[in-house]
């Protein structure tokens, strides 16, 4: 007679696999969040002196303190990080927060139309002291990078839209398209970048020419 086979034993409750709880703390989020600040604030320190190609992961990493594999395992690559400089530099904080929907943004179309045009060139300026040296390493990755090419016209268009919201505030009318193209290109970062990184002008030359820049083009 074939002998029958034993039954499987029934697993007791110290035998079940409990699913894994997952550990989170408000403590552990603050403190990821204050690594990707200190990961972000080292990258943008480390592209603007050494640019793309001189900038490696493991500079980053030695600059923030913090190890290679942390920064693989937060943003992926080198270029998500430099994705991540550039989304913080524009409006100075990892706030998910749009430019065109902020205080300092909003608050253009307030005062007299001197005042407004003053307020939106400190604004940018603001954002030119953060971007502006970040944004020629961009330009260096998108030469030989497609997909960061494809970022930085994604972003030019995107200050293109801000430059006409902003404009549109400050003088409380329509910008038409000629005038929209030049405003572009006298408050790009590249423009700052050659008259202050270039040129030498300091914060209050810089400011001044482009104020005179902007009254003429939006007197014409």
């Amino acid at each position: 007679m074939q002998a029958m086979p034993e039954a499987t034993p029934k697993p007791t409750p110290k035998s079940i696999r409990q699913p894994r709880r997952r550990y989170s703390s408000p403590l552990r989020a603050a403190q990821a969040d204050r690594t990707r600040a200190q990961v972000l604030a080292a990258a943008a320190t480390c592209f603007e002196e050494s640019g793309w190609a001189g900038t490696t992961v493991a500079a980053i990493a030695e600059r923030a303190g913090v190890a290679v594999e942390t920064i693989y395992s937060a943003f992926g690559s080198k270029k998500a990080v430099l994705r991540q400089v550039i989304d913080v530099a524009v409006v100075g904080d990892s706030e998910p927060v749009p430019l065109a929907e902020r205080e300092v943004f909003t608050r253009l179309s307030e005062g007299a139309r001197d005042a407004r045009i003053d307020a939106g060139i400190e604004m940018l300026t603001d954002i030119h002291g953060r971007l502006a040296k970040v944004w020629r390493t961009v330009g260096e990755a998108a030469a030989s990078d497609p997909e960061i090419d494809g970022w930085r016209v994604h972003w030019d268009e995107g200050r293109r839209v801000d430059t006409r919201r902003s404009m549109e505030l400050i003088l409380g009318e329509p910008v038409d398209d000629v005038t929209l193209d030049l405003l572009w290109g006298i408050l790009s970062h590249e423009f700052y970048g050659m008259l202050v990184f270039d040129r030498g002008l300091d914060r209050g030359q810089y400011v001044e020419r482009v104020h005179e820049a902007v009254i003429r083009l939006v007197a014409r």
